[in-house]
């Protein structure tokens, strides 16, 4: 393992502190969405949960496609060619307008999907009723990922935070008025809190634009001129980005999957998984950003053919990312009950069958945050230097494994939530400590993402 200087150190905390923020608002967003709705019934926040996931779901493929503009820029920025930055983002944007048409004509399929896997009809009315809403959106989704990888790919990851908090400060209060009526507004329920979500991402795009067309990112990037199709830049984001966005896509789908299978033992275990994963996804989401950050930072080191200051700024974001998954852990630990009792104080029931369950599983969550670091922060580095392929079959392969075996284990073993929960940290554990063997091995070294 290769020994740090403070330097990089500086250098990769603003990178990835403000990318640690920008996700926790993402989070933070998320998590009072469904803290509101968790007022009008467990099974409001089940159909957020459920519904927000599958969108994500559907999104997925694409919107890490168009990501991959982090990688690219970043090693142009590595390579001294600034305008061939802006050329890359142009390409993204040009992607996300061809692929938002190609998602609409799928949505009626996830509704046969909530069917099939055998969830109520009150459920599969508020989940489907929440995606449907967030897809008729889901460009600004693609917007979002284009812009953010072009400025982490410059390092400048402060106008994504900037941006993030933008929407997070217009999302809350949003979501507040048109899920429980106010102003004029009546009230909107489950419908309410994914258009305040799409209010809060337009917020985002339209910083993102302002910062774009600055008068600093212009002059330095030349933002203004570059905006034609370059077909051979185009293809290799397609080239190098669809690996990401299938990886992505399948695994998302493999723990939707998942997710719904455990949702349909019934409505009180549902509430106790959704209650346990939005704990789970305060500590998983802004190590989202280290992994990016990740990206961004060994993708500026490759391009500028030091190889030997990429791996030492890998393992030192791994530090940093097992600084805040160790804090997580404690909480998860130490603070069970009274995390649990912020979403089950008006649930009727809650004592008797959802908080038992909730405390058992937010407890078990504690002993794969490590293993969710390790795996982010090395995935991401891999990406970075341009090994997509082997992260995309890696990931894939083991999500699509794991998620077999839970549709056996629910529905042929009939085994309980519990059990089913610790064969999730067994796949979590196995996943990040092949992930780490990869980047050990070298070899990211060699592989080519720009033209010499």
């Amino acid at each position: 393992m290769t020994k740090s200087n403070p330097v990089q150190l500086r250098t990769i905390l603003a990178i990835a502190l403000p990318m640690i923020i920008s996700q926790a608002s993402e989070t933070v967003m998320l998590f009072v969405d469904r803290l509101f709705l968790s007022r009008l019934g467990e099974a409001y926040i089940a159909g957020a949960m459920s519904g927000g996931l599958s969108s994500f779901t559907m999104v997925s493929l694409f919107a890490s496609t168009v990501g991959y503009v982090n990688a690219i820029a970043a090693q142009y920025y590595g390579a001294g060619k600034p305008d061939r930055c802006a050329q890359t983002a142009v390409q993204g944007f040009y992607a996300s307008l061809i692929f938002f048409p190609i998602i609409l004509p799928f949505l009626p399929l996830m509704r046969l999907f909530f069917i099939a896997v055998g969830h109520s009809e009150i459920q599969v009315l508020l989940e489907y009723s929440y995606f449907r809403i967030l897809m008729y959106g889901s460009l600004l989704i693609l917007l979002r990922q284009v812009f953010t990888g072009f400025f982490l790919g410059l390092g400048k990851s402060r106008i994504v935070m900037i941006a993030n908090i933008a929407g997070m400060l217009i999302n809350i209060p949003a979501n507040y008025i048109l899920i429980f009526g106010g102003f004029g507004i009546p009230s909107l329920g489950i419908q309410g809190a994914a258009i305040g979500t799409l209010i809060g991402s337009a917020t985002i795009v339209v910083v993102f634009l302002l910062f774009y067309f600055g008068p600093r990112i212009r002059q330095q990037y030349h933002t203004h001129r570059h905006w034609s199709f370059q077909r051979d830049l185009f293809w290799r984001l397609i080239r190098f980005g669809i690996p990401s966005g299938i990886e992505t896509f399948l695994n998302v789908m493999a723990f939707n999957f998942f997710l719904q299978l455990m949702l349909s033992y019934g409505t009180d275990v549902a509430a106790a998984v959704t209650i346990t994963m939005n704990y789970d996804m305060v500590a998983f989401v802004p190590m989202i950003g280290l992994s990016f950050a990740a990206t961004a930072i060994i993708g500026q080191r490759v391009g500028a053919k030091d190889y030997a200051g990429a791996e030492a700024s890998t393992y030192l974001t791994l530090k940093l990312a097992y600084l805040y998954a160790g804090v997580m852990m404690c909480l998860f630990l130490f603070a069970t009950r009274p995390l649990i009792s912020v979403f089950t104080a008006e649930l009727a029931a809650a004592e008797e069958r959802i908080v038992p369950l909730a405390m058992v599983l937010l407890r078990l969550a504690a002993l794969y945050t490590l293993a969710d670091a390790t795996q982010l922060v090395f995935a991401g580095a891999l990406r970075g230097a341009g090994d997509t392929r082997f992260v995309m079959l890696l990931s894939v392969i083991m999500h699509w494994i794991f998620t077999m075996a839970s549709f056996y284990l629910i529905k042929i073993a009939e085994a309980s939530p519990v059990q089913v929960w610790f064969f999730f940290i067994a796949f979590v554990l196995t996943i990040g400590g092949a992930m780490f063997l990869r980047f050990r091995g070298g070899r990211w070294r060699s592989i080519r993402l720009i033209e010499t």
